[in-house]
Parts: structure tokens; C-alpha cells; sequence
């Protein structure tokens, strides 16, 4: 980065401060944003994280700088607060591969089936599952859970991780990040060939085979955890390219690099200063869940919240 960048940058961060004051704000913040944004946030987070710190929060707003179904998990937990999508078009591929209406068929499909949902999923999935998770705590839902049968919604990936993890029977629903589904195993290779002695994260969302060639399949915090506690000095990272910057800000003297340069989620990408502060100053983008619907999303994420 420039001098010059970094400067502007500086500029538009006291902006968005200055905002933040006058609307009484919390600024949070995914791991997959760019580091500019990261460093403007509050608290910033993986899905169950973010859930979380919003929850009770006091400020009158919570500016959600990340996509869609985030900002409508915190307008879930928090229906007496203001919360403001940083980017109107963020959204999440993965969370529009199942609707309804699908998941009404599969519901009929597998009738003694409980519906475990993947937080990136929208509210109205929420509402009609029985529970559910983030990659960080999948297996740990799952088996606390005293169904025998699951129907795990949308991620096919992650749902086959969490299936490695239990003795239920798990039914995968096809969805799919298309960031993390597009790392091969040949990448994973090459970059091994490159830095030997890395040690290999990528996130629960990638293929089998490639988290079969990792030495551990994490979400992004626990990615954090794990390099912070390890005495390796490389890493290879196979998660969205956001995730670098946490980990070299909080690991100065280990090395970092990601596995493909293809790692880059452009919904959360959206999201820059200028759109922060356009939000802010005009209060747009305010993300609301009709009061049927987020009653019963609340339930099914409250259950993920009492089993972690």
C-alpha cells in the first residue's frame, strides 16, 4: 500500500469514528473483509463470534460489515436495534442455493430428519430448521442433538466434515461456497511443493479431499487459535484472502500465504470504507426480519447458543 492510500485510508476511518459516535454505532466486522474495514470494526469475528458479541449489544445501531444473512442473524437477536448493511448488494451464493420451497420437498423427503442449518442460510431457512451451526461448532451441534438422523442444510462440504465427526446419519443437501469449493487438490500440492515445512489450514467449506491433505480444517477463528498456539513459523492458508490480514496482524514473526490466489469472496468484497460511510450518514440499507420469521429463526439459533 501506498503512503498516499494509507493516508486517505486514515481519513475515511476518523470519518466513519466521527459516525459512529453520532449514531451511537458498534461497527462489526467478518474476517473476510478488506483490512481497511477490519480496522474501523469494533469487534470482528467468524459467524458464531459476530452472532454472539451482537446479542445485548447497547448501541442504537449495528453497522454489519459483511453479507446479507449476517446482518439479518444480529436484526434476529437484536429487534429493538437498527441494523445497517454495509454493502446493499452483499449476499451470500451460498445461502441463496436453498429457498423454501426446497427445503419444504426435503423436509418431506427425510420426515424423521432433524434440520441442522448452516448460519449462511437467510432467516426464513432459519425459521423452518431446528437448529443451527457454523463450521465452527458443526459436529459439536450435531451431537448434543438427540436425533439420530440429520439433514444438514445447504453446505454438501461442510456437512461431510461434520459427518467425519459423528456416528448419525447425516443427509447433505447439494449446496456450496463457491470460493472454498474451487480449491483443488492440485493447488493444494503445488503450494506444499513451494513451502514445505507450512504447516496447511483450510476452512471446513473446502472439498474432502482437499481438507484430507490439511493438517486441520478450521473456521476462520479458530484458524487465529491455532496459529497463534502453534510453534510452526509457515502456514498455508485455504480460506477466503481476507483472512491473511488477521492472521499476520496477530502472528508478526510467522509467514502466511494462501494456497490459490483464486480465494477471494467478491460479495464481501463489496464493502469498502465509502460505502460504510454512505450507509451510515444516510442510515440506509436497514435490514429487517418480518416478526413471524425471526421468532423462529431466534429459536434455532438461541439452541446453537446454549450447546457452545
Amino acid at each position: 500500500m501506498t503512503d498516499k492510500a494509507r493516508a486517505g485510508f486514515k481519513e475515511l476511518q476518523k470519518e466513519v469514528l466521527e459516525l459512529k459516535r453520532e449514531l451511537n454505532a458498534i461497527i462489526v466486522a467478518h474476517n473476510y473483509q478488506r483490512p481497511e474495514v477490519q480496522d474501523i470494526a469494533d469487534f470482528t469475528g467468524d459467524s458464531l463470534e459476530l452472532a454472539r458479541e451482537c446479542v445485548g449489544t447497547r448501541a442504537e445501531v449495528i453497522v454489519f460489515c459483511g453479507v446479507l444473512f449476517m446482518a439479518e442473524t444480529a436484526a434476529i437477536l437484536n429487534p429493538d436495534t437498527m441494523v445497517l448493511l454495509s454493502h446493499r448488494d452483499a449476499g451470500c451464493p451460498l445461502a441463496d442455493m436453498i429457498d423454501v420451497d426446497s427445503l419444504r420437498e426435503w423436509k418431506e423427503r427425510y420426515p424423521q430428519a432433524a434440520v441442522v442449518a448452516y448460519v449462511n442460510t437467510t432467516a426464513a431457512i432459519k425459521a423452518g430448521s431446528d437448529i443451527c451451526c457454523t463450521s465452527a461448532n458443526g459436529a459439536e451441534v450435531v451431537n448434543a442433538i438427540p436425533d439420530e438422523e440429520i439433514l444438514f442444510i445447504p453446505d454438501r462440504n461442510l456437512g461431510h466434515y461434520v459427518s467425519t465427526r459423528t456416528d448419525k446419519k447425516i443427509v447433505l443437501y447439494p449446496g456450496f461456497c463457491a470460493t472454498h469449493d474451487n480449491l483443488t487438490v492440485e493447488e493444494v500440492g503445488k503450494a506444499r511443493q513451494r513451502y514445505p515445512e507450512a504447516r496447511v489450514l483450510v476452512h471446513p467449506e473446502c472439498r474432502p479431499e482437499v481438507i484430507e491433505l490439511a493438517d486441520a480444517a478450521l473456521s476462520t477463528s479458530q484458524m487465529l487459535r491455532y496459529a497463534g498456539a502453534s510453534n510452526a513459523k509457515d502456514f498455508l492458508i485455504g480460506t477466503e484472502e481476507g483472512m491473511l490480514y488477521p492472521l499476520r496482524k496477530q502472528n508478526p514473526d510467522k509467514e502466511f500465504h494462501l494456497i490459490s490466489d483464486s480465494l477471494v469472496c467478491p460479495d464481501m468484497k463489496m464493502t469498502t470504507l465509502e460505502t460504510v460511510i454512505e450507509t451510515m450518514k444516510a442510515r440506509k440499507n436497514i435490514v429487517t426480519v418480518p416478526e413471524e420469521i425471526r421468532v423462529r429463526a431466534k429459536r434455532a439459533i438461541e439452541r446453537m447458543l446454549a450447546i457452545s
